[in-house]
């Protein structure tokens, strides 16, 4: 069967005997096309099914309207929650997002950042994966002055602004938070040192100690990818320690809530025996018995800043180049998991 031949503001025009000009800029809603003459282009564009050439138009205006995101991974509250704020803050503006994910590699996130720019988006969100390097595979942007945001993993670069929280600061109140409870051998499960995230919640643990005259102990270090099997993992080294912690802090929700559930198969009582915190705030933290202690920052507020940052930068009101890093705020929610102290 031929293919249907592609309707174009000629056909439009031949369809209503009006000019191809006057469809043009009804199409565009120009106010010196009258009201109904619009709606007539509208409706006869629906009814011939007409549709825009964007790649032409984008051609024209050197814009396509549209915004890439690179994410580790879509199986994740957070992301979730930092695409629906970035989705929110693009279509207020009239742009459209593509959407990638590395799955958590480094050769993944160079695919993905060649597509994209191969798509002629006119910006890019980047929130690195777990094993990321470097970043020379942004460098076509650069050079072309493509604007580069990165949000939650970053990676410094004067060319470009970074949306985060103070990692340091969240990690260090929770470390003095368990402190404050007593304990004095708190376990860190960390996650690639690498990334940001992962290495200033070591640095804010590490500090808190330091501050509470408390030594480092490499022994309760304990760093993974961070997953439900790295936090079974850990129990399962806790159970063989000779000396176990009193507490664990973990860099996220997920590893702490599934050491908890080993530990508590084996007959570990928490908070008493093993005090535990995570990070996130993810929906698990609330679920688990009992409750998790966790840190809380808003994914969707990452993914509003950083969208609209961006725009902001297109339009010419703002540059990127002058703002090193947006820090949005985070806050310590206290649950029964780290409640040794019932009388804090």
């Amino acid at each position: 069967m031929p293919e249907e031949k592609e309707i174009t503001i000629y056909d439009i025009a031949r369809h209503l005997n009006i000019s191809a000009t006057t469809v043009s800029r009804g199409l565009k809603d120009h106010p010196a096309i009258n009201k109904n003459t619009r709606k007539k282009i509208f409706e006869a564009a629906e009814y011939l099914g007409y549709r825009s050439n964007m790649f032409a138009s984008s051609l024209r205006s050197k814009r396509t309207h549209t915004l890439g995101v690179i994410v580790p991974r879509l199986n994740s509250y957070f992301v979730a929650t930092v695409l629906a704020g970035m989705e929110d803050a693009a279509n207020r503006d009239g742009y459209n997002l593509i959407i990638s994910h590395s799955l958590e590699s480094s050769e993944k996130e160079v695919a993905n950042a060649r597509t994209l720019f191969n798509k002629r988006v006119d910006g890019l969100l980047v929130s690195l994966a777990y094993d990321t390097e470097n970043i020379d595979h942004l460098s076509p942007f650069f050079r072309k002055g493509i604007p580069v945001i990165f949000f939650d993993r970053v990676f410094d670069h004067a060319d470009s602004t970074s949306v985060i929280i103070d990692n340091f600061s969240a990690a260090y109140n929770v470390t003095k938070h368990l402190i404050d409870q007593g304990c004095s051998r708190i376990m860190h499960l960390g996650g690639n040192m690498l990334r940001n995230v992962y290495s200033e919640r070591l640095r804010g643990y590490k500090q808190a100690l330091k501050d509470h005259r408390i030594p480092f102990d490499e022994k309760l270090l304990f760093l993974s990818q961070l997953n439900e099997s790295a936090g079974t993992e850990a129990a399962m080294h806790i159970l063989k320690m000779s000396k176990r912690p009193d507490a664990v802090f973990s860099a996220n929700d997920t590893a702490a809530v599934h050491c908890m559930i080993k530990l508590t198969s084996e007959g570990i009582r928490i908070p008493d025996d093993i005090a535990f915190a995570g990070f996130n705030n993810d929906p698990i933290s609330n679920v688990v018995q009992p409750n998790l202690t966790t840190v809380n920052y808003s994914g969707y507020s990452i993914g509003e800043a950083a969208v609209t940052c961006l725009i902001n930068h297109l339009k010419g009101i703002s540059s990127i180049r002058t703002t090193n890093s947006i820090v949005l705020r985070s806050e310590l929610i206290i649950r029964a998991s780290s409640l040794k102290n019932k009388s804090l």
